[in-house]
């Protein structure tokens, strides 16, 4: 397995040579520094801690510049860590780059999803509408019956479906296709929608389904 720090500029499309259309995600993917190792040894579990754009000194807490000195690195803005056996053999200090990854990679994609503000349960949780005809009222987007448990003394359960905040969560978006990586320009094009808004951060990792790789598709080569 092996993963990567990234960040969502947006969608667009490309073609194949038999001209087939294909939505794509363009992931901006900058050299990734390795700023810890941890081994079953020092930290009982292998992984990688990765750092991903540059932050200002100034805006930087004592333990991240303490950490990011240690590593002999600038303090970065986002640090996850990442089970990346393929990539254990990385030093502190290195770069990962985007040519980890190959056009025909199948890849698991990790964000923050999109806020939706203050929504009712037909948005948030994919309620039925109440039939809005036969005296009903203005109650057809309403939370309806919250007796659930046979009781009528006021008690609403927890975890009961309410209209309230939606969105802003981390969700993953399994079994994507890598269509191309481009390590010159460091960007790589994902097939479908991957999690977040516009400049949100992501994390590609290798998936964990059984197929990890496909026959790359062959884009149409853009004309002079």
């Amino acid at each position: 397995m092996k993963g990567i720090l990234g960040k969502k500029l947006g969608m667009t499309q490309v073609f194949t040579e038999d001209g087939a259309l294909i939505p794509v995600t363009v992931v901006e993917v900058e050299p990734n520094t390795v700023l810890q190792v941890k081994t079953k040894e020092t930290d009982g579990y292998e992984a990688l801690q990765l750092g991903y754009e540059e932050k200002k000194e100034a805006r930087a807490t004592k333990p991240e510049l303490g950490h990011a000195k240690k590593a002999g690195v600038s303090p970065k803005n986002f640090v996850r860590e990442i089970k990346a056996d393929e990539l254990m053999n990385s030093e502190v200090g290195s770069q990962i780059k985007v040519d980890i990854f190959s056009a025909g990679d199948i890849v698991d994609v990790t964000g923050i999803s999109k806020g939706k503000g203050y929504t009712g349960v037909i948005k948030r949780y994919n309620h039925h509408l109440i039939n809005e005809t036969h005296g009903a009222g203005p109650v057809h987007r309403s939370v309806g019956s919250l007796a659930t448990t046979g009781r009528n003394n006021g008690r609403i359960e927890k975890l009961t479906p309410m209209p309230g905040h939606d969105g802003t969560y981390k969700t993953t978006n399994q079994n994507l296709e890598v269509i191309k990586v481009d390590a010159e320009k460091n960007y790589m094009l994902i097939k479908g929608n991957v999690p977040g808004p516009k400049r949100g951060l992501v994390v590609i990792k290798t998936t964990v389904k059984k197929v990890k790789h496909v026959e790359p598709k062959v884009l149409l080569a853009k004309e002079a």
